[in-house]
């Protein structure tokens, strides 16, 4: 037998592996467009390679995927996120995991995971093709034909393609082609921009734990929050932006953003907070007794930002100091015009939409002997290593040729 795989990134070079070792006897060859192998895999983490998450159960992990979540709470019992880390540590790569669950290689490099899985591509003896773009597919009485341009094409028995998220749906024509329905793509994982707003002057400063939303709107994000000098990022924004990118496509990135520094869940519970403040230490200034351990400098932008003396003794401040306090630290608004990639971490939400895959075997119901695995498909995560994750686990399934 003869396996094709489109795409040298981690959803390919796990579904070629897996493809091989499922099936010994056959030829695997990877094809790849670029002149780069796992480039995704290079730059992800700062270049330390966010290899998965730890979360400790299957229906916790799946609900890091806003698309496809549902789906992979299948595919997980097959390969889960415990799989991800016993393959590797049994192949030597040591790992470990952070207090907010993202894991690492011990070498903090990402290139133990790319040695890692291009010694197991060498093994196995499985093709590598470089500079081999795709134009199309070509169904056959007992495979797929793959076309390089209009006339030159090779035969293969399975194909696998997993072939990254596209920006653009023109670079899913290919498949679309082929009957399946492709879920037009937009951005995720991005920072927001604040052009307009004072705040970013505080970039580097982070909160630990506050919670977003989007003004007129159900989302929520929460997590860390980092203000940078293009506006905020941090796990609260980019899951945010996650969960929402098809919403914010559709807003074209304009839109009010409302930030609850406390992350308490009712401004009952900030005004109770600030009482007992005045209570114990009505005596000092405002600028000495920072509520909820905010960092120094955003405390004093938020007083400044309701025109509150920073000399003012807390028991001063009255009925509407109080509630100044309370709207400026459970319910600030900023505006945001447009987004920043995160890092080099391009995600994108849409690809080729489940509704034209078998979620059990990763096959496509409109060619038969054709599989996907990826970002190519219609899922997508927040950060964290959950994108990884996907890629391991789909290329695991589809590595399977059922």
């Amino acid at each position: 037998m003869k396996i094709g795989i489109i795409g040298g990134g981690a959803a390919g070079f796990f579904a070629a592996i897996q493809a091989k070792t499922n099936y010994p006897e056959s030829t695997v060859i990877i094809l790849e467009k670029s002149k780069k192998l796992l480039a995704k895999v290079k730059v992800s983490g700062g270049g330390r390679c966010n290899v998965t998450n730890s979360t400790p159960s299957i229906s916790e992990l799946s609900k890091a995927y806003p698309r496809g979540g549902k789906q992979l709470k299948k595919l997980f019992q097959e390969f889960s996120n415990e799989h991800t880390l016993e393959w590797f540590t049994s192949r030597d790569v040591a790992l470990y995991a952070q207090d907010d669950r993202r894991v690492f290689p011990v070498s903090n490099d990402s290139q133990s995971i790319i040695d890692c899985l291009m010694a197991e591509v060498n093994q196995l003896d499985i093709s590598i093709k470089m500079d081999t773009a795709v134009k199309k597919l070509e169904a056959t009485v007992e495979g797929i034909n793959v076309f390089f341009d209009d006339v030159n094409s090779v035969f293969f028995n399975k194909v696998i393609v997993a072939s990254g998220g596209s920006p653009k749906k023109d670079g899913l024509r290919w498949l679309e082609k082929l009957g399946h329905e492709i879920v037009t793509p937009v951005p995720s994982l991005f920072t927001f921009n604040m052009p307009k707003e004072k705040i970013k002057s505080l970039m580097g400063v982070s909160v630990e734990n506050a919670t977003t939303k989007i003004q007129g709107e159900k989302l929520i994000g929460n997590g860390p929050l980092l203000i940078t000098h293009w506006g905020m990022s941090g796990p609260a924004v980019l899951s945010l932006s996650s969960f929402g990118a098809r919403l914010l496509a559709d807003k074209n990135y304009q839109f009010n953003l409302q930030v609850n520094w406390t992350n308490e869940q009712s401004q009952e519970v900030v005004r109770e907070g600030i009482q007992a403040i005045i209570s114990e230490h009505g005596q000092k200034q405002l600028q000495n007794m920072r509520p909820y351990n905010l960092p120094s400098s955003l405390w004093l932008y938020l007083l400044n930002k309701v025109e509150l003396p920073l000399v003012q003794k807390w028991d001063e401040i009255g009925k509407k100091g109080v509630h100044k306090l309370i709207e400026v630290l459970a319910n600030d608004v900023y505006e945001v015009s447009g987004k920043t990639t995160f890092k080099e971490e391009f995600v994108t939400c849409g690809g080729v939409s489940l509704n034209s895959v078998n979620m059990k075997t990763l096959e496509s119901k409109h060619l038969p002997g054709l599989y996907f695995a990826g970002e190519v498909l219609d899922i997508d995560a927040i950060t964290g290593g959950y994108n990884f994750q996907a890629a391991w686990t789909t290329g695991f399934v589809a590595g399977k040729l059922k």
